[in-house]
């Protein structure tokens, strides 16, 4: 049986489309038109259909944002948000898609009808980046800040009332805009910001671990699958090696463990394939590089456009039959109930030492997702009841011993 199709895709800040080539030959596959997105602003939702937010042009206030089925070059739905969209991401399901405004707005739409679930205010300038591990949110923002929110929170009037802050946590760490932010197993996150380190984090903590400071401001990073290692995307047009963790005794200079060099401007994206292997980068150059991670050698140079490519995604398009695509509705509907309930289940999570207590989680989360809507979770008043209320309070604790598990895998957990 023939291995899926896989593709590298890229995308430009210029008018230039979404350009498609097969990750094992090269060889062009598709070209989608048209498409201007900002970095972070095109996402693969579920593998079954493209979304990229566009930039803003023309001094309108509201957005726009394109869907793209993989087998029509043109634009299948056009939507137009509130305001410009800077950041797209969807659970890994593809029910819900989440986009961040200019104006620090943050919006959760229902992917099957285009319902916008809910909006909030959730930064004080432009969201930059977003990052899901489970039904938690992490946004990145222009003003410096990350955030973590609970979805399930945030998706229910008497929850939101009863929170002290709507956000989990606040970390004010990064002294300039951040660029970027990815999660992997255990609930560890890393985030690149302009004021040249990037930051590692426990979400289920609470806390940052370390801080790593690199010569140039970072736009984009990539967590290695593996788990120990991530890339960061320099303004040098380098690709830093950097150690997830070090001996408590170093000054954190052998964090950088080496470099990737082949762009020639900013890195402004990176993708890391599922089992670690190949490493794809865009760049302000215009080009688009695939590297083997073990030999640390180009191993496909691909030439996007005129203009600098934003974003590159590596996708294994499902071609299934999908129900017409709905545009994205620009005000909240009243009294709409999601259609299931927002667990994301983060891809990067790989057996490790903790493996047991996750799946006794995911188990949970199965029953839950069984009931098709948010009842188990949520009664008929709007209330949590109180199956809902034991079971996430289960899994909660698991998340924390879980983390903790992975946590002390790593060589050092101090914080700087």
């Amino acid at each position: 049986m023939a291995a899926p199709e896989q593709l590298v895709l890229a995308a430009s800040s210029a008018d230039a489309g979404v350009a498609a080539w097969d990750l094992r030959t090269g060889g062009v596959a598709n070209r989608y038109h048209p498409c201007a997105s900002r970095p972070r602003a095109v996402f693969s939702v579920a593998d079954r259909f493209l979304a990229a937010a566009q930039v803003a042009t023309g001094g309108g206030n509201s957005g726009l944002v394109h869907f793209y089925h993989w087998g029509k070059p043109q634009v299948a739905v056009k939507s137009f948000p509130a305001e410009p969209i800077h950041a797209l991401i969807a659970d890994p399901e593809g029910s819900y898609l989440i986009g961040g405004g200019s104006n620090g707005n943050i919006f959760l739409w229902e992917v099957a009808s285009g319902q916008l679930l809910h909006t909030w205010h959730g930064h004080y300038r432009a969201v930059r980046c977003f990052a899901l591990y489970d039904y938690w949110l992490v946004s990145g923002s222009e003003d410096g800040s990350i955030r973590v929110w609970d979805l399930i929170t945030m998706l229910d009037e008497q929850s939101r009332l009863n929170a002290k802050t709507l956000y989990m946590y606040n970390f004010s760490q990064h002294a300039l805009p951040v660029t970027d932010v990815a999660c992997f197993l255990g609930g560890i996150a890393v985030s690149s910001s302009e004021d040249r380190t990037c930051k590692i984090w426990s979400l289920p903590q609470g806390r940052m671990l370390r801080s790593i400071s690199f010569p140039v401001s970072i736009d984009s990073v990539a967590l290695d699958s593996r788990g120990h290692i991530f890339y960061a995307g320099g303004r040098d047009g380098k690709i830093y090696v950097a150690a997830m963790g070090v001996d408590g005794s170093t000054d954190g200079s052998d964090d950088i463990l080496g470099a990737l060099d082949d762009h020639s401007k900013a890195v402004t994206s990176l993708a890391s394939s599922t089992d670690g292997l190949l490493l794809v980068s865009g760049s302000e150059d215009g080009n688009v590089r695939v590297w083997d991670t073990r030999s640390q050698q180009v191993i496909r140079k691909i030439k996007h456009s005129q203009g600098p490519v934003t974003n590159v995604l590596i996708v294994t398009p499902k071609n299934v039959n999908l129900p017409p695509l709905q545009p994205l509705r620009k005000v909240c509907a009243e009294n709409v109930e999601p259609q299931s309930v927002i667990l994301p289940r983060s891809e990067s999570d790989v057996p490790t030492l903790g493996y047991k207590t996750c799946a006794y989680a995911e188990r949970v989360l199965d029953a839950i997702q069984m009931h098709g809507d948010s009842s188990i979770l949520f009664g008929g008043a709007g209330g949590p009841n109180q199956q809902g209320t034991d079971w996430r309070s289960r899994y909660l604790e698991l998340q924390d011993l879980f983390a903790g598990e992975v946590l002390d895998q790593l060589p050092s957990s101090r914080s700087n």
